[in-house]
């Protein structure tokens, strides 16, 4: 598939909250593992060139290393290169980011329970960006329960929309239970939980109920898959590479392809260092898959 002139704009558009978005959005995780700032810089605004308006960050995207550099210190954090790149930000961007895990130079990756620690990490999100509010904050939970409750957790974000410092909520690798339990408390405009083609399509029944209550359905590593965050393999299922091979386009345009698919309400959010690939990304929403390819994709 030839990638000239293909821009975000091919996917479509959803209305997140209130905010119209492309549903060929970016990731921002793998950039800060790009030793090169500028190449990072420069990737992030060829991702606006091509029409992104959607970016995926989290206050605990960082550079293990921390050798980025932007301006005279060093430049740890994905929301940091995101601010160097793009701030003033264009009026239509989106920037979503994720609240519940954060990060300490000294003591590693934390898991932010308490109002107060995800106040540090709203407040932090809105420093390093650059902003006065953030358009969305997903709470990010953990694999159990939690020794706060999620009710309590959400309602300390709900207070700080009401404050005016977050613009809309949503969810990240929840359970659909837990939709119902935050119902009362404030709108949520996403969920963002681990999906893709060969990956977790338990889930199938949760992606649809998310767009019977309107709600966005926000896969992460749907390039990964099982791959988490070692990346996109080269190795592709037969499946995926027997439609790769009858579209001539590559195994992870499929797996993009795939997944906005799956509803009007799916966003994706691609993330790669490499410009060629992120042009590829974006060719991806034009690619119509037929009902026998995603019968043999099931």
């Amino acid at each position: 598939m030839p990638t000239d002139e293909i821009t975000a704009a091919a996917a479509g558009t959803w209305t997140l909250g209130d905010r119209t978005v492309r549903r060929m959005g970016f990731g921002s995780m793998r950039i800060t593992a790009n030793p090169d700032t500028g190449r990072a810089v420069a990737l992030l605004r060829r991702a606006v060139e091509l029409g992104v308006n959607h970016i995926d960050t989290a206050a605990f995207y960082v550079s293990p290393g921390g050798t980025l550099r932007v301006g005279d210190g060093p430049a740890r954090y994905a929301t940091e290169l995101i601010r160097a790149a793009l701030a003033p930000y264009p009026q239509d961007l989106v920037i979503a980011t994720k609240v519940g895990f954060g990060y300490d130079p000294e003591t590693g990756f934390t898991e932010a329970l308490t109002p107060a620690q995800l106040r540090d990490q709203v407040e932090e999100n809105l420093r390093r960006l650059g902003r006065d509010q953030l358009d969305v904050v997903n709470l990010r939970l953990g694999r159990g329960p939690g020794a706060v409750p999620l009710a309590d957790r959400f309602g300390a974000l709900a207070d700080l929309r009401a404050a005016g410092l977050i613009r809309h909520l949503g969810l990240s690798n929840v359970r659909p239970e837990q939709l119902d339990d935050v119902a009362g408390i404030a709108p949520v405009v996403c969920v963002q939980n681990n999906y893709g083609v060969d990956a977790y399509r338990e889930q199938d029944a949760f992606v649809r109920a998310c767009g019977e209550r309107g709600i966005a359905y926000v896969p992460f590593f749907a390039l990964a898959g099982t791959g988490r965050e070692a990346g996109a393999s080269a190795a592709q299922s037969e499946a995926v590479e027997a439609v790769a091979r009858a579209h001539g386009v590559t195994g992870h345009q499929v797996r993009l392809a795939w997944t906005l698919h799956q509803g009007a309400h799916v966003l994706a959010i691609p993330g790669t260092a490499d410009p060629t690939h992120l042009e590829q990304n974006m060719a991806a929403g034009a690619l119509t898959l037929t009902p026998e390819d995603l019968k043999n994709l099931t």
